[in-house]
């Protein structure tokens, strides 16, 4: 897998999208990105590593970012979850001791392949809303409220927290043996 370009430094509307939902996409990109190169030539051993009994492994991070997604494409944009997907949604959403102990031994596309099919689904779905939308106002857990603008910066922080657990785990991954001595 070859490194993404990094795009420009910039948040602007994107063409295809309304205007504040261009800026959005932008900071879609920028974080997907970046996640994508805190990844990058890892191998299915060092997905799976977990630093203690209670750990995340990077493999249960990269699942669970895009299960937050696809809840949140549920709650905010009305798209369904395929029935195929929901079971590993929802084991990726809760991560916790079954995640642990089933979400393992893949190789590194097949977790960035399901991020790039639901982005790719939030993205078709973001084309069909107008800057209005993110203003919308939802009843939201615990009743409160929350409009669409928090709900998808929620999507982006999650992803970022996250991103910051992988680069610690990426640097305390076991040295990898060289043959040599």
């Amino acid at each position: 897998m070859t490194a993404q370009p990094q795009p420009d430094y910039l948040i602007t509307p994107v063409p295809g999208y309304s205007p504040a939902i261009g800026r959005l996409v932008s900071m879609l990109a920028y974080v997907r990105a970046t996640t994508l190169e805190a990844v990058e030539g890892l191998t299915q051993p060092d997905l799976d590593h977990l630093l203690d009994d209670d750990a995340n492994s990077i493999a249960m991070l990269l699942e669970h970012i895009p299960s937050v997604e696809e809840y949140y494409q549920r709650n905010s944009l009305g798209l369904t979850t395929p029935a195929a997907t929901s079971e590993r949604t929802r084991l990726g959403a809760n991560l916790g001791n079954e995640a642990r102990e089933r979400i393992r031994g893949q190789p590194l596309d097949y977790y960035l392949e399901r991020m790039h099919n639901i982005r790719s689904r939030t993205l078709e779905a973001l084309t069909k809303r107008d800057d209005a939308w993110l203003d919308e106002i939802h009843p939201f857990g615990n009743a409160k409220h929350a409009n669409n603008h928090w709900k998808w910066f929620h999507v982006l922080e999650d992803e970022l927290s996250h991103r910051g657990q992988i680069l610690i785990i990426r640097k305390r991954l076991p040295p990898k043996a060289t043959g040599h001595y």
